[in-house]
């Protein structure tokens, strides 16, 4: 695959996947600049969300980031806090993360997913102003919705390996009502 214009990607957005009544949103914090140049959610090569969706048994085989707008068949979707593209997520302010919240209960509030995965404990913290939120179920929801807090799965969160986060998104994935895991 060529390298896509990186420098073009700041001024492209990603369409959401959402759908009434999914089983899970997961949330980014923002597209990075790959995924804006390809157009595609999680698709810098060495990002591990496609792989712990599938190690979790949220999908029944590996799917690729040119495939995000199947998740729904698995009764996944997939969002961002802040729409805006970015080589990092520090490059963000707290005020575009808290806007970004208040998008986000909007959406919920339309879609009516059974849990919201926010997929970067940092990022929960700063956006919710929950500053001692960890990685798992938050004792709140949103809007009704069940909240998640999960690492984020990109390449720089060095400190989680693929069985941590198969085990990690395998616990959202069992926490989900029996009659509604997907396969």
């Amino acid at each position: 695959m060529p390298t896509p214009d990186l420098a073009a990607a700041r001024s492209k957005r990603l369409r959401d996947v959402l759908a009434p009544g999914l089983d899970v949103v997961f949330c980014g914090v923002n597209p990075g600049l790959w995924s804006a140049a390809v157009g595609h959610h999680f698709a810098r090569p060495g990002n591990r969300f496609w792989t712990a969706l599938h190690d979790a048994g949220f999908t029944d085989r590996l799917l690729t980031p040119a495939e995000d707008r199947e998740l729904p068949r698995w009764g996944c979707g997939v969002t961002n806090l802040v729409a805006r593209a970015s080589a990092a997520a520090d490059e963000l302010s707290r005020g575009e993360l808290a806007r970004g919240a208040r998008r986000l209960a909007r959406k919920l509030a339309r879609y009516q997913p059974r849990c919201l995965a926010v997929l970067g404990v940092g990022a929960y913290r700063t956006a919710f102003a929950r500053p001692h939120a960890a990685v798992g179920p938050q004792p709140e929801t949103l809007g009704g919705v069940a909240v998640w807090v999960l690492p984020n799965p990109s390449g720089r969160t060095a400190g989680y390996r693929r069985e941590d986060f198969a085990r990690l998104f395998g616990e959202l994935r069992a926490s989900l009502p029996a009659s509604r895991r997907r396969r």
